[in-house]
């Protein structure tokens, strides 16, 4: 379920590039980003240990 957004500002040659791309690949720019945005959390974030939780709550 999508009940938030975000706005981003980025260059006019990146966006339309990048929105060139996708109507290539017949594909919308949102799910390319959310894509994006879901493979970057899964190879960015890191498990809590124990440890981390008992630090954090001192």
């Amino acid at each position: 379920m999508k009940d938030s957004g975000l706005r981003i500002r980025i260059e006019r040659e990146l966006r339309e590039k990048f929105i060139e791309v996708c109507r290539q690949q017949d594909r919308p720019a949102a799910q390319v980003i959310r894509e994006f945005m879901r493979a970057y959390i899964a190879d960015n974030e890191t498990p809590e240990t124990p440890e981390k939780k008992k630090r954090v709550s001192r």
